[in-house]
């Protein structure tokens, strides 16, 4: 069979490039994962603190609320202490975009219209450009223009790309070009038929997302269904899983809707089945200790976790590293898609995340044939110590 499989080719929308910070959004960066911080910005320690759970998580780009002056106040010891780039979201007040422009943002989130005359809008501009700072038009269809509203009658994708139009061209009035744009819905059929239409009107980068989408299951569902539809048709430059759950967590799911389409990869790629009355050990249980132990890898990577060999041998043959219950307690662990040894149940968690980080550390330092099963002496001392 070729090695070649168009079936699996995303040929993404051509948008510009835009900077934020140091992040590359659009044209052929990878897709950058966002989130946004839920603490009070006023307490610097317990914004950092929940930024550095996001960075660990995998997080591109942060955004902080910038409501008041009280957040904008020490705004720049978040941005400087920040690892990632920093996203001030400005709703109404102009100052509050002045002041985070000032203080180390790396993008404004502020709809241009919201924020007064052009005047303000003019201000806003000359603070961003002159600390470099993207802008991210935010539409969202809870909070449309009283006019939009009056013309079509209700939320509807028309009114969202008209609003984010009209954004839009405040910004150009200014000769401004270093911004993406996003029209979110909790409606998932309106987000989708927004995007698909802005996608068709303008050329800079878009920021996705299925706003107020839910709890933990019911979010990642709802957004796994709208930003994976629309990421399979090339749309989308940088996305945030908009979860009523821990920013950490809509990083996480982030990149597994990446992952599952190929768009990115980091971390363990774990592949599992449901389990049944066939399987040789928990696989439920043991998948999710696996998850948790393995939360620390960085390095993409792929592990099947399969419950007996109906299925196993066949899902093992395409992942990194394998294992498939066996009889007796004892089952069978594939290395690099190639049956190499048994391990005993007791054994298994741990031998499997000791696989696990050895890979990932060869594969760091550029010698991953290392890990070979056919190389040799490494195979055998495996073999030896989990036999």
């Amino acid at each position: 069979m070729s090695s070649i499989r168009p079936w699996r080719t995303i040929e993404r929308r051509q948008s510009r490039q835009i900077m934020v910070g140091n992040v590359a959004v659009g044209g052929d960066a990878p897709i950058s994962v966002q989130t946004m911080t839920n603490t009070p910005t006023e307490d610097v320690g317990a914004t950092l603190d929940q930024i550095r759970r996001c960075e660990d998580a995998g997080a591109d780009i942060i955004r902080v609320s910038c409501p008041t002056a009280e957040s904008t106040e020490h705004f720049d010891r978040i941005t400087k202490a920040a690892k990632v780039p920093i996203v001030a979201d400005i709703h109404f007040h102009y100052k509050r975009a002045l002041e985070a422009a000032d203080k180390g943002a790396a993008c404004l989130r502020i709809n241009p219209g919201n924020i007064g005359d052009s005047k303000r809008v003019a201000e806003v501009v000359r603070a961003a450009k002159a600390n470099g700072c993207a802008i991210r038009i935010g539409v969202n269809a809870g909070s449309l223009e009283k006019d939009l509203l009056e013309k079509y009658g209700e939320p509807c994708p028309e009114a969202l790309i008209e609003s984010a139009l009209d954004h839009i061209k405040l910004l150009q009035d200014h000769d401004f070009h270093e911004y993406k744009v996003a029209v979110k819905a909790s409606d998932v059929f309106l987000a989708v038929a927004a995007y698909h239409g802005l996608a068709e009107a303008v050329d800079c980068p878009l920021h996705l997302g299925i706003t107020e989408a839910g709890g933990l299951i019911g979010g990642t569902v709802k957004s796994s269904i709208g930003l994976g539809s629309l990421l399979w048709a090339g749309i989308g430059d940088t996305i945030r899983v908009s979860l009523s759950a821990e920013p950490e967590r809509e990083v996480k799911v982030g990149f597994e809707i990446l992952k599952a389409l190929g768009l990115r990869t980091r971390g363990v790629r774990v592949v599992s089945c449901p389990s049944c009355s066939r399987q040789g050990f928990d696989v439920i249980r043991t998948v999710e200790a696996l998850e948790a132990r393995l939360e620390h890898i960085k390095t993409p990577m792929s592990l099947s976790v399969l419950g007996c060999v109906v299925n196993g041998p066949g899902e093992a043959r395409e992942t990194d590293i394998g294992i498939t219950g066996g009889g007796a307690g004892k089952h069978m662990v594939y290395l690099s898609g190639v049956t190499d040894h048994h391990v005993q149940s007791d054994d298994m968690l741990d031998h499997i995340v000791r696989l696990v980080e050895e890979k990932a550390a060869l594969i760091e330092a550029g010698e991953a044939s290392a890990f070979d099963p056919h190389a040799g002496p490494q195979a055998a001392n495996q073999r030896e110590a989990a036999e």
